[in-house]
């Protein structure tokens, strides 16, 4: 019984904070651009993503469920973040790659939001909130799941 109550409580918290840093804050510190600017270039929910390092909720958002080949490229750049041939199904209701395309694009910082120690994956060239990187990935792909938000991303398809 306390087996069954435990996999329940760690399946919700997966699920509800899985992906998320829904904590409204922007560090301008960290941002090539300042806020002001972005909110004028992106739409509204990938400024909440990427700006306020924000999160979109599981299985309601555009890639979690893409099962087309191509490429996953920044909404703000533009540039190749990650790639269908590195996406899988995470069970998160967000879509989840075992690595990025070039890791020289990305960088993990320390993300100290919900009362936990993550690793938050920024673009490196603008330092704008992705997702989270958790080791609980395929283990015979490396071991990692990258687990990004829809709304910082552009799919092109090949």
């Amino acid at each position: 019984m306390k087996r069954s109550v435990l996999a329940i409580v760690t399946l919700f918290a997966v699920t509800a904070f899985g992906c998320q840093n829904s904590n409204g804050q922007v560090n301008e510190k960290r941002l090539s651009k300042p806020a002001a600017e972005w909110k004028r270039q992106l739409d509204a929910n990938a400024y909440h993503i990427m700006v306020e390092s924000g999160t979109e909720p599981p299985y309601h958002n555009a890639y979690y469920d893409n099962h087309q080949k191509g490429v996953y490229a920044s909404a703000a750049t533009g540039d190749i973040l990650f790639s269908s041939d590195d996406k899988y199904d995470s069970g998160t209701g967000w879509p989840s790659f075992v690595k990025p395309v070039d890791m020289k694009k990305i960088k993990i910082v320390v993300d100290n939001s919900f009362g936990e120690t993550r690793e938050e994956v920024i673009e490196r060239s603008t330092g704008l909130h992705l997702g989270h990187v958790f080791d609980d990935g395929p283990a015979d792909r490396g071991g990692k799941r990258y687990c990004m938000n829809s709304g910082a991303l552009k799919f092109i398809k090949k």
